[in-house]
Order: structure tokens, then C-alpha cells, then sequence
């Protein structure tokens, strides 16, 4: 008997958005692991600039920009094109949370959330399909939503979930838009992370996260490497992730 088909991540260019940042930084620490080359995308240099040191120029690619601009987003997937000669896979992981209630968070702090939630996905998905297309041959669009865009988050986060909401529902639409092009579009949508948003006061309430078991932020690096290892023939939607901590 042989073990489930799986896809060979050696020398296929994965982008990451918030590469310097806990999930997005251990999902791409966690795809050069596995042999890829990985465009590290974050708004500080500083933030990546360890990925390139350790990793080297042929594995490792800085994309230093903000999702919020769509001209930034074409600029990230340009530079693995630039650096690799192609761009097989993007993961949309640069996010931005604010806990607390609606009257609790200042209105600029919430139009950041909204904008580099929603627009920021929004523009790194075209930019990711315009580059699929270019080039031919399909790709793989990995989105980072959250279960709280599912109507079952916990309290103190309603516009958090509603961006959240709004990702989930863009990933899924895409889906379906592009799956015929061999474009495959997932969302991962994990429950409580151990960084810094969700060690946010209140958000665990009187528990830490860093004490467990809550889920780490290689947790869902894992499921982004799994879902991208899936055969070609496969499609992971939406996968929803909860620790052993949390109820819902």
C-alpha cells in the first residue's frame, strides 16, 4: 500500500503576505523548509530581512510594501517573477485585528483594519491571478481568514469579523470563478492564534495563550504547506481550525 499522493514544493515561488509577522512568518519559514523559494512580503524590511540572510538570495525574495495599495500588491508578485521566473502559489496572510467593542476602537483604526483586511486581500488576489494567467498552468491562492467571519467568533471583535466574513466569502467566490483555469483559491480560517492580536486584553480572558493549548502560529503554517501539497485534482475551500482550549 503507498501513502496518499502529495505535490513536491521543492522550487516552486510561494509569495507571503505579513511574512514578518507569527503566522506568516512561520508559514514561510516553514515552505523554505520544504524546499520552496518564498517571496517574503511585509511592510518592514527589518521584519524579513532574516529570512534572506539565512536562507540566501536564490531562495528568498523581500517584497517590502503595504496591501493596501494594489500597485504595492502588483509590485510583490512581480518580484517573484523577477527573482524566479514565475509565481506558483500566493498565501494572502497580511492582516490587521483590533479587539474590543464597536464604540471601543477608534474609527482610523478601524478603517485600517477594513482596508488592509478586505482591499489588501482584494488586490493581492488580482495580483495573483493576473500573474497565474501570464504565465499559464494554474496556481494556488491560500487566503488566512478566521473563524470569527463565520458568525461563531466570540464577542468584542464585530468588525474584525466582519472583514473576516468578507474574506471568506471573496476566497470562496473565487473558487469558483477560477477553478476551471486549474486557479485553485482556499481560505484556512483558524480560531485563537498565539500572537500578539489574540494575546490582546480580553481575548483569551483570563487564560494566556502562550501557556496552551491554544494553537501556535506553525500550526497553521502547516495546514498552508499541507493545502498547497494537496494533489492538483484536490480543493481545501474552507478549512476551519480550533484549539482544544476554545469552545464554539
Amino acid at each position: 500500500m503507498t501513502g496518499a499522493e502529495t505535490r513536491d514544493l521543492a522550487g516552486t515561488v510561494v509569495v507571503v503576505t505579513g511574512a514578518g509577522g507569527g503566522i506568516g512568518g512561520a508559514t514561510a519559514r516553514l515552505l523554505l523548509e520544504d524546499g520552496a523559494r518564498v517571496v517574503a512580503g511585509d511592510l518592514r524590511e527589518d521584519a524579513v530581512r532574516p529570512l534572506l540572510d539565512e536562507f540566501g538570495p536564490d531562495r528568498v525574495a523581500l517584497g517590502i510594501g503595504d496591501v493596501r495599495s494594489a500597485e504595492a500588491c502588483d509590485a510583490l508578485v512581480a518580484a517573484g517573477a523577477s527573482a524566479f521566473g514565475r509565481v506558483d502559489s500566493v498565501v494572502a496572510n497580511a492582516a490587521v485585528g483590533f479587539y474590543g467593542g464597536i464604540l471601543d476602537v477608534p474609527a482610523e483604526q478601524l478603517e485600517l483594519m477594513v482596508d488592509v483586511n478586505v482591499k489588501g486581500t482584494v488586490w493581492v488576489a488580482r495580483a495573483a491571478v493576473r500573474q497565474f494567467r501570464a504565465q499559464g498552468g494554474g496556481g494556488d491562492l491560500v487566503i488566512i481568514g478566521s473563524v470569527a467571519g463565520l458568525l461563531i467568533g466570540g464577542g468584542k471583535e464585530a468588525v474584525y469579523a466582519a472583514t473576516k466574513g468578507a474574506q471568506i466569502n471573496l476566497g470562496t467566490a473565487l473558487d469558483r470563478e477560477l477553478r476551471r483555469e486549474g486557479i485553485r483559491t482556499s481560505v484556512i480560517a483558524p480560531a485563537g492564534v498565539n500572537t500578539p492580536f489574540a494575546a490582546a486584553d480580553g481575548r483569551f480572558g483570563e487564560g494566556d495563550p502562550a501557556d496552551g493549548p491554544f494553537m501556535q502560529p506553525a500550526d497553521i503554517a502547516g495546514a498552508v504547506v499541507h493545502t498547497l501539497r494537496q494533489p492538483r485534482r484536490m480543493r481545501t475551500e474552507l478549512w476551519t481550525m480550533w484549539s482544544l482550549a476554545e469552545e464554539h
